[in-house]
């Protein structure tokens, strides 16, 4: 039995941090004049936040699988979709009805609507996620061919058509009449197959890829301040150069973009080296490991903080500057964790 990893859960409270800075920041580029740095932090710097949750899902998945074991099909999609399936259907539902009683929606016009919002995840904003999530699952026996399969040529080739197909999809498929092209970036694994496999190849070969990454600790984290580097000067030659708009530079300069796959590669190399290897301070290790260990609940529940977070400005007449979104950050981060641990702490589960 292999030894639990600390660094997958400190990646994963990263990586949750990361999620609702891009929601917040969503909510701070409603300002018609933002502060294109504090955009850069919140919806740049963050990219890497989504994809990363499917490397660190592999990796976890392929570091505790036993090849000598014939892999139980069955019994891995009850265990998954008990996690995943069922909360996301609760959670569709329940924002479907809160939209419906707040905005007055009608909640299913008919069977086929009410098909596409749940095959595609289309009941909140964030919850596409459990759906490619779902999609991922339901086809683990093609992962499980692939990584055992795979050597690093084969993963480079992989990368180049990762690039070449997501580049086809963001920037020249364009819209679509046809449901599933439609929504393709809501459903479809083919955007984040390469990040998937690589967190599969690496949970393998666990072992050696900590040995390189401790062997290697300061090209990692040269490359993955290249890429940042590369990303954000993207985005700002976009603003200053070609005169976009915050707004349209983020939804160019976008993890799915060729500088934010490669953003993505190295900033799951990079967190994984500075958690397994790098000196980091107790109380940030003590936080993450929390933000970790509720990222599923925080995931779920901050669309709806933010929602009534934005409504007590709106009400008190507060614009959304850069200081207040700031601080809009902070209070949906501790509200959600509070949520979840003060009921925890006050009224723990009794044992037995």
């Amino acid at each position: 039995m292999k030894p639990w990893l600390d660094s997958i859960e400190y990646i994963r409270g990263v990586s949750m941090a990361g999620v609702v800075a891009i929601h917040i920041g969503s909510q701070y580029l409603l300002n018609p004049t933002p502060n294109i740095h504090l955009v850069a932090l919140f919806e740049v710097v963050s990219r890497f936040s989504v994809p990363i949750f499917f490397f660190i899902s592999a990796f976890g998945l392929f570091y505790r699988m036993d090849f000598s074991e014939a892999f139980d099909y069955k019994k891995f999609l009850r265990r998954r979709f008990k996690a995943v399936l069922i909360p996301y259907l609760l959670w569709s539902t329940f924002y479907l009805l809160h939209d419906n009683f707040f905005y007055g929606y009608q909640l299913f016009p008919d069977l086929d609507y009410a098909a596409e919002i749940y095959f595609f995840g289309l009941a909140k904003y964030h919850l596409y996620f459990l759906v490619i999530l779902i999609w991922f699952y339901l086809l683990m026996p093609l992962w499980i061919f692939f990584v055992r399969r795979m050597t690093p040529a084969k993963l480079f080739l992989l990368l180049i058509a990762q690039v070449a197909f997501d580049f086809w999809s963001s920037y020249c498929a364009g819209q679509s009449e046809n449901l599933f092209m439609k929504w393709r970036l809501n459903w479809f694994v083919g955007h984040y197959v390469f990040v998937f496999v690589l967190g599969g190849v690496l949970g393998v070969h666990s072992q050696k890829f900590f040995a390189w990454c401790e062997a290697r600790k300061k090209i990692v984290g040269a490359t993955f301040f290249v890429a940042l580097t590369t990303l954000l000067g993207w985005y700002y030659f976009l603003i200053l150069v070609k005169n976009f708009s915050a707004e349209a530079a983020v939804n160019t300069a976008h993890q799915l973009s060729p500088p934010g796959i490669f953003y993505t590669v190295a900033a799951s190399i990079f967190l994984f080296t500075i958690f397994q290897f790098g000196k980091i301070p107790a109380p940030l290790k003590k936080f993450l490991s929390l933000l970790g260990k509720n990222s599923y609940f925080v995931y779920l529940t901050h669309p709806f903080a933010i929602h009534y977070l934005a409504l007590i400005l709106g009400k008190l007449g507060f614009i959304m500057t850069a200081p207040i979104a700031l601080i809009f950050y902070v209070v949906t981060l501790a509200l959600t964790l509070a949520v979840k641990i003060l009921p925890q702490k006050f009224f723990p589960t009794s044992r037995r």
